[in-house]
């Protein structure tokens, strides 16, 4: 299951009149930790500024997030559903929050609507919110692999076995 943290960041651009103007954006990551999700920042935004600071990280806690091709804002929705516990036989109230993209909130509530119609259990979409976030990194295994070692470098493992050889033979 994904974790999600809410990354705020902070930094200076020059407007047309030539002054300069404190900009503050939102991103949500997909990281294992808060310490991940901060390089993850460092490393995925461009501001076109120079410099920026990362100013919070927040974990957000989401169910589910639904990406479209199409949409530029994000919307934090509240899903509500009841499972009857099977000890008790008592209803149970079930909250969850899910994230989409989508133009405008009605496009917003036919998305959920659409990625939820093969749920079962029956389910309500009791808030739909904007948020801040301006773009989602989602973790892709991609960035799992190793970089290609420079020209000028050796594995560990060859460097080592010279050595032990050295060793061997004085």
């Amino acid at each position: 299951m994904a974790s999600w943290y809410l990354g705020k960041i902070r930094y200076q651009k020059e407007d047309e009149a030539g002054s300069l103007k404190t900009i503050n954006e939102v991103y949500l990551v997909d990281a294992v930790s808060y310490t991940e999700s901060e390089a993850r920042l460092y490393q995925q935004v461009v501001t076109g500024a120079s410099d920026f600071s990362v100013t919070s990280i927040t974990r957000m806690r989401l169910a589910d997030l639904f990406a479209y091709e199409e949409g530029e804002q994000w919307f934090k929705a509240k899903v509500i559903y009841f499972s009857v516990d099977e000890k008790s036989g008592k209803e149970k109230k079930i909250v969850n929050y899910m994230l989409v993209n989508a133009d405008g909130i009605q496009q917003a509530l036919d998305r959920i609507n659409e990625s939820m119609k093969n749920f079962l259990i029956p389910y309500e979409t009791t808030d739909i919110n904007l948020t801040p976030i301006l773009d989602v990194f989602p973790y892709t295994a991609e960035e799992d692999k190793e970089q290609e070692i420079p020209a000028n470098m050796r594995p560990l493992s060859e460097v080592k076995a010279e050595q032990a050889l050295a060793e061997s033979e004085s």
